[in-house]
């Protein structure tokens, strides 16, 4: 009998570690998956351990020259400037020890979630250690060692001939993504992200909608910097459903990065928890409604491990696993475990309460921008031709 939902996870996805005062922290996976636990929402079979990508299933994505970088960058035999050639040793994508089979095995944890819900062992599958969004095809990038979300489409569109949907919420623009399938009309990339003006990387303008036989299947809606929940979601709800429908996926995959929270220290964006309890209800839906149910997750950015991670990802787990959760208080428990280590107060709830943030001076000129945005990145797709 088919599974609803299961959840990839192994211990050694902490190793992905570039060092101690690095952003990208996975600490926060342990905080997330206590959490998920606290509120009774994870048995043990809806656990399921990774496996390792093979190098043939990274080269379908990856350059067999990068593939070999990254297999010795570690080893001290490569120099710093054959390393900066591809993206490695810099500030934000140091050299950790097992870099190579880390980050082999996220990709093959995503590639596993996909290969559970084609094969219909599963209806969701979610690998909260991928979204590794910005690796691009023969370089590191934005963290980013391989792209773990590229790497199944591929996979996908290999060997089901898929037509895949790939939504990102993540608050800094799918790149790496978008550029692997920019000329595919069967892989619709989809990115709702803060404006590159001002934030890494620099991409995601509503005219980069696809190339050639691709062109159209390419939509991004760049948001002003300081957008709030109620604009966001707005944009979230014209676009996304209008995009499935009319694109007809047989399997959507989500990228969920919980980078775009007020608390969060890398973006400028400025919603709360509302957006990440809406975002896997309305995906979920659109998932029954469009491909049977087939939804893929990954996880992505977020940098407050602490207030943020657990709570958003806690929601979209609540959700692909039937049992979602509202206003519920954070368990006491899990509040005691964490609290202690914790450099900041940890919330109450599961949710914001409303009031907790004083309202952006511009949000009236910030939401009549995005209300453009959105009518032109649709105007210009041509699937609402």
């Amino acid at each position: 009998m088919k599974g609803t939902a299961i959840l990839i996870h192994s211990e050694d996805f902490l190793s992905y570690r570039f060092r101690d005062n690095h952003p990208f922290n996975n600490k926060r996976l342990e905080l997330t998956l206590d959490l998920i636990r606290s509120f009774g929402l994870l048995d043990e079979q809806s656990l399921k351990p990774p496996r390792i990508a093979e190098e043939k299933e990274l080269s379908l994505i990856h350059d067999a020259d990068y593939i070999n970088v990254v297999k010795r960058a570690d080893s001290g035999k490569v120099s710093a400037d054959r390393l900066k050639e591809y993206g490695l040793g810099t500030e934000d994508n140091p050299v950790f020890p097992g870099i190579h089979q880390t980050a082999s095995l996220i990709v093959g944890a995503t590639l596993e979630a996909a290969e559970g819900v084609m094969s219909g062992r599963w209806l969701h599958a979610l690998n909260l250690s991928g979204g590794l969004h910005h690796a691009l095809r023969g370089k590191a990038s934005g963290f980013c060692i391989y792209n773990d979300a590229s790497v199944a489409i591929a996979h996908l569109r290999k060997k089901y001939g898929a037509r895949v949907l790939y939504i990102d919420t993540d608050a800094h623009h799918g790149d790496g993504v978008q550029w692997t399938f920019y000329h595919d009309p069967e892989i619709l990339t989809l990115s709702i992200h803060e404006t590159g003006r001002y934030l890494f990387p620099g991409t995601g303008g509503v005219y980069e909608r696809g190339h050639d036989a691709g062109l159209g299947a390419c939509v991004n809606v760049p948001l002003d910097a300081f957008t709030e929940d109620d604009s966001w979601l707005d944009a979230f709800r014209k676009v996304v459903p209008r995009v499935a429908h009319a694109f007809r996926p047989d399997v959507i995959l989500s990228q969920h990065g919980c980078d775009a929270h007020r608390y969060d220290p890398l973006t400028h964006l400025s919603a709360t928890m509302n957006i990440y309890r809406e975002i896997p209800r309305i995906i979920r839906e659109l998932a029954h409604e469009v491909c049977g149910g087939r939804w893929i997750a990954v996880g992505g950015g977020g940098y407050d491990i602490w207030r943020v991670v657990p709570r958003a990802w806690t929601y979209l787990w609540a959700e692909m696993a039937g049992k979602p959760l509202g206003e519920e208080k954070l368990p006491a428990s899990w509040l005691g475990r964490w609290q202690p280590k914790s450099p900041v107060p940890l919330p109450s709830t599961l949710h914001d309460p409303e009031g907790l943030f004083e309202p952006i001076p511009r949000r009236g000129e910030i939401t009549q921008k995005n209300q453009l945005t959105v009518q032109q990145a649709l105007r210009l797709s041509n699937l609402m031709k």
